[in-house]
């Protein structure tokens, strides 16, 4: 049975004791008037003679006997009573146990629809998780794309291996010069070295150095030396095969000269 009945009972069971307590009390109250009225007559007998004697005599007992029958209907009420008592004990603990066991239900029906509310958050988290880790990597792949396509589509004309010690001498003015012929070098790919006794003591020039006959090898690129401050019996010790190449000397040329022959070459 659900609560409400349980409550139902513990209520009606509550108000029929409290109408037997009242119902016991005016017994109570009865038989208290019963026995005082026999006391007060019992106490007036010394001085009763003849008819008066017996007619309170018999008025005594009658009290006497209505107070025994109150007491009886008291002794019955308050049975009723006791059996009442039992029956409110028992709803008592029925419904305690039904409250009980309805809010442990209702527990759990929160805690179910806590987990469906948490279910349904999470869910949704996981949703726009993969959402933005699909559009992070559809943006990522897009700049890779375009950095991509910006590589390709950065060309170079020429590239300057050389000593740092021989930038000041000599690599920046002929760069300065080799912007000003930018036009004619547009369509041509070569590797100008610089080579210089600082050069050829660096481990990072000799680096790029094979990397140039590397690509020369494979028809990507040429190699074009340029000699700064050293002779051709120096060039042989470093690099015989280098040595044999066609060479611009700063020797014989300034920076602007190497640059415009530079410029007839790559034509």
């Amino acid at each position: 049975m659900s609560s409400s009945i349980y409550q139902n009972k513990v209520n009606s069971l509550s108000k029929e004791i409290q109408r037997l307590e009242a119902k016991r009390a005016d017994f109570s109250k009865q038989i208290a008037a019963k026995k005082k009225s026999a006391a007060t007559l019992s106490s007036s007998l010394k001085n009763a003679k003849g008819s008066s004697l017996t007619s309170k005599l018999n008025q005594i007992n009658k009290l006497e006997n209505d107070a025994a029958n109150l007491e009886g209907k008291r002794a019955e009420v308050e049975k009723q009573i006791s059996r009442k008592q039992v029956d409110l004990n028992n709803a008592n603990t029925s419904l305690q146990k039904e409250l009980a066991k309805e809010a442990k239900k209702q527990q759990e029906e929160v805690q179910r629809s806590q987990k469906r509310i948490q279910d349904n958050y999470n869910k949704q988290i996981r949703k726009l998780q993969q959402e933005l880790t699909s559009k992070v990597a559809a943006q990522t792949k897009l700049i890779s794309q375009n950095e991509m396509i910006k590589q390709d589509d950065i060309q170079y004309d020429v590239f300057i291996s050389h000593a740092s010690e021989d930038k000041e001498t000599f690599v920046k003015p002929f760069v300065d010069e080799l912007k000003k012929l930018d036009e004619g070098l547009r369509n041509s790919r070569f590797g100008i070295v610089v080579i210089s006794n600082d050069f050829i003591r660096k481990y990072w020039t000799n680096h790029e150095l094979d990397g140039l006959f590397n690509l020369e090898e494979s028809g990507v690129s040429r190699i074009l030396p340029i000699w700064h401050n050293i002779t051709k019996a120096e060039v042989v010790r470093f690099s015989p095969s280098l040595s044999a190449k066609m060479a611009l000397s700063t020797a014989v040329m300034t920076p602007e000269e190497i640059a415009i022959q530079v410029k007839e070459i790559l034509k």
